[in-house]
């Protein structure tokens, strides 16, 4: 393996990353959210509807995991900030621990021929197991959006390609997941159960592909400032300090769990909202439109959640990919708030809408994707510009930790999400492959609809009031940075 290039600290006015750099970093993300689109989307149906644990069960199991794993967030950041290699501080991560997150993954998705405790068991260990080894590996691949580059106007680009990257494999994960799982689908399962096994195989031989290119491919240039020497613990205690008093990383940390409670009270509920409240329905397509599709036909709730969820994320890749121009012009602020607010209004519309109104429940969740998908993208950039901050007004750098605390928000937004959207299911009187009542259906309705909106505004108000780099003060910040850094290395 040959070693990586010395770091090199460049003017943020004339480094340009080359192409093949930036799609390989992108590839992270898509070996990434094979993962967490499938547990954001269909793990609460899956393991109601596939492994046979209650809503109640699956909804406190998920909430607990995610919110204690989250915990575990700062700890990979602290010590991949510390990690030192012929690779760097934070590549080595995705070389060592793509493999066993693919096996954990294929364990994850097995059901085994066990009691009732004993499924649970199994859920709680292989579960915390693959959230574990998600964090040791995406935490570092997500701080080298800090440390490719110095320039702000990359870092977008990068964050943009990144959720390219993401929103990828949500497609993929949507439009195949269903598919592969079903008995006699695209694998040839003969149980619903060995489909979602074999699924994650091939998902895990996509992953391992995936992050190796990015190890590759891509090379970590910003080097922190040098600091005196102290000891672990005194330089632990610095790095949180410095965290918990970045006043702008603190409005981002509670924008980001708003705002992933947001998009997840959705994400947890869509199969459900399709196959109980949606249902079935008879359709008839255009004749130009492919045989399978054109005419009249029964097309089974798989069949539409799929399309939904598909169409989601190809029109938030969309999103993500026209992002950085739109912000180039009105600033990454200006940009989040806008494109929130009609993202939040789409989803607020969602509670008027009838099962036969299939025209409609497209073409508003396609107003959102579009406007909704880039938002984690502009999140992501700003916390880049968070870490210049720190380094900026304290004179040390803790790019892991800056991140993987991010991270941290993002969890617990979506074990929020994923706990309170399952409970309120039990609470409905939610039961798995039965036909609901009109409290259950009118509980999925409002967990598409008005719950999560009412969270976005509070999210799109904690960033549109009281977020305070704008684009004039983080080029200053940049010119500052770039003066302080060119003496450093002449020193």
């Amino acid at each position: 393996m040959p070693d990586a290039p010395a770091p090199e600290t460049l003017d943020p006015s004339q480094q340009k990353l080359k192409m093949r750099e930036k799609f390989s970093y992108g590839f992270g993300d898509f070996a990434s959210c094979l993962y967490w689109q499938t547990v954001s989307v269909y793990l609460a149906i899956f393991y109601t509807d596939i492994f046979g644990i209650s809503a109640l069960a699956a909804g406190t199991m998920i909430g607990l995991s995610r919110s204690t794993d989250a915990f575990f967030d700062p700890v990979i950041g602290m010590i991949s900030d510390r990690t030192s290699s012929r690779w760097g501080k934070f590549r080595p991560y995705l070389l060592f621990g793509c493999v066993p997150l693919a096996v954990i993954g294929v364990l994850t998705f097995t059901v085994p021929s066990l009691g009732a405790n004993g499924k649970l068991i199994w859920a709680w260990v292989t579960f915390n197991a693959l959230m574990i080894l998600y964090t040791a590996i995406n935490i570092p691949y997500t701080a080298m959006l800090g440390v490719i580059s110095p320039n702000p106007n990359e870092r977008t680009m990068l964050s943009s390609i990144k959720f390219v990257g993401a929103f990828a494999a949500g497609i993929v994960v949507s439009a195949t997941l269903l598919p592969m799982a079903k008995v006699g689908g695209w694998l040839g399962a003969t149980t619903v159960q060995r489909g979602w096994q074999m699924s994650f195989v091939v998902y895990g031989v996509a992953a391992i592909i995936s992050f190796l290119l990015v190890f590759l491919n891509t090379r970590e240039r910003v080097v922190p400032p040098k600091a005196p020497k102290t000891s672990l613990f005194k330089g632990i205690v610095n790095d949180l300090g410095d965290l918990v008093t970045n006043r702008p990383w603190l409005i981002l940390l509670a924008t980001t769990i708003t705002f992933i409670l947001f998009v997840a009270l959705r994400g947890n509920i869509t199969a459900h909202y399709f196959k109980y409240y949606v249902g079935s329905q008879t359709l008839t397509l255009p004749s130009f439109l492919p045989k399978s599709a054109a005419g009249t036909q029964l097309w089974g709730w798989e069949s539409l959640v799929s399309i939904f969820n598909t169409s989601n994320q190809i029109l938030s890749l969309l999103g993500a990919m026209l992002v950085p121009f739109f912000a180039r012009v009105v600033g990454r602020k200006v940009a989040f708030v806008v494109l929130f607010v009609i993202a939040i209004a789409s989803t607020a519309a969602f509670f008027v809408l009838k099962p036969d109104q299939l025209l409609l429940i497209y073409g508003i969740n396609a107003i959102g994707s579009l406007t909704g998908g880039p938002l984690s993208a502009l999140l992501w950039a700003m916390y880049a510009d968070t870490a210049d901050y720190a380094e900026w007004k304290k004179g040390r750098r803790a790019t892991g930790l800056i991140f993987s605390a991010s991270i941290f928000s993002q969890k617990q937004g979506w074990a929020f999400g994923a706990a309170f959207s399952l409970i309120l299911m039990n609470s409905v009187g939610f039961v798995a492959n039965q036909v609901q009542t009109t409290a259950s259906l009118n509980g999925l309705v409002k967990l598409m609809s008005i719950y999560p909106a009412a969270i976005g505004i509070v999210s799109l108000g904690i960033l549109m009031f009281f977020y305070p780099l704008n684009e004039q003060r983080m080029s200053q910040i940049a010119q500052d940075l770039k003066v302080r850094r060119a003496a450093d290395a002449a020193s």
